[in-house]
């Protein structure tokens, strides 16, 4: 059995694209004393360009390659991290991330992900060519479920009902 010590202070956020881990992550930073970092912001801000731009011109391979990259290169504690989309697809970045915290998969089904994503065509997402969302969802669901330590539903839920269950999971899970 693993004891509180197992586990370092820090929560990563993995989910698909409009689960809310952007959102969600900036007010769990706030309700935990934990310092918040968006790594697709942290891809942008070193590529000096959008998400949608690398994949414009460098393709989708090139994107995940850089957020391997990103990943593998943080080394904060305390920290709430939101991660891209597609950082599941880089085994190395998961175990890395797995290794300094509490993985945490927000989970959110096809149609309110479908309401919350509506520039799907220039979000900068990491896709096949002519990959459609739904295919995308069912690629990477099975990825994320695998990576996760905690599930947390999110639909139908507020922000803070999320933040609330995190919490609690992320509490459970240090204490036993």
């Amino acid at each position: 059995m693993k004891t509180s010590s197992d586990y370092k202070t820090t929560i990563a956020l993995i989910g698909m694209p409009g689960a809310g881990k952007s959102t969600v992550g900036v007010i769990l930073a706030k309700l935990t004393a934990r310092g918040f970092i968006d790594t697709d912001v942290l891809i942008q801000m070193s590529e000096q360009r959008s998400l949608q731009e690398i994949i414009d011109s460098e393709g989708y391979l090139v994107l995940r390659s850089r957020e391997e990259r990103v990943l593998l290169g943080l080394e904060c504690r305390g920290h709430v991290f939101a991660t891209g989309g597609s950082a599941v697809y880089s085994h190395a970045a998961m175990e890395h991330l797995r290794a300094h915290g509490t993985m945490v998969f927000l989970d959110a089904d096809l149609p309110t992900l479908e309401s919350r994503v509506r520039d799907f065509g220039t979000r900068g997402i990491a896709q096949r060519p002519g990959q459609g969302f739904a295919e995308l969802f069912e690629e990477r669901r099975p990825l994320y479920l695998a990576y996760a330590d905690i599930v947390v539903p999110c639909s139908g839920r507020t922000q803070e009902m999320v933040c609330a269950a995190i919490i609690d999971g992320v509490r459970r899970r240090t204490q036993g």
